[in-house]
């Protein structure tokens, strides 16, 4: 069902995934311990309901089929585990190194690209209130 959608719907789907997972995960500070999969679900069905054209170009009978959810659930997965898995950048790296060189913190270790964006803004915005 999901993969009838058109292309622009299923890339619309995708993004407003990743946008979803990375503003919870923000939210949490990517603290995993704190990742609470229904809250997850509740921050992406708010995020799609009042930012996602895709979702309410949707025929209401494809909403409400099973089918149509279990495909979902498996774009999600298969969206956070893309997320989670795309390796932080050197200049990202390198950016946190010497933020947190500067902010005389410990090394901070981030596991992929998006954990890396946060700590950037979070640095940069300490650094800011520090001066």
């Amino acid at each position: 069902m999901l993969k009838n959608l058109p292309h622009g719907v299923k890339i619309s789907i995708a993004r407003s995934i990743t946008r979803a997972f990375e503003k919870y995960m923000n939210d949490i500070e990517w603290e995993e311990t704190k990742f609470h999969p229904p809250a997850f679900m509740q921050e992406w069905r708010s995020y799609i309901e009042k930012n996602s054209n895709w979702f309410h170009s949707l025929d209401e009978q494809i909403k409400s089929d099973p089918s149509f959810h279990e495909e979902l659930a498996n774009k999600i997965n298969e969206m956070i585990e893309k997320v989670l898995s795309e390796a932080p950048t050197n200049e990202q790296l390198a950016k946190i190194e010497t933020l947190a060189k500067e902010l005389n913190l410990k090394d901070i270790h981030v596991s992929c690209k998006a954990e890396a964006n946060y700590y950037i803004e979070r640095l940069e915005n300490m650094k800011r209130e520090n001066k």
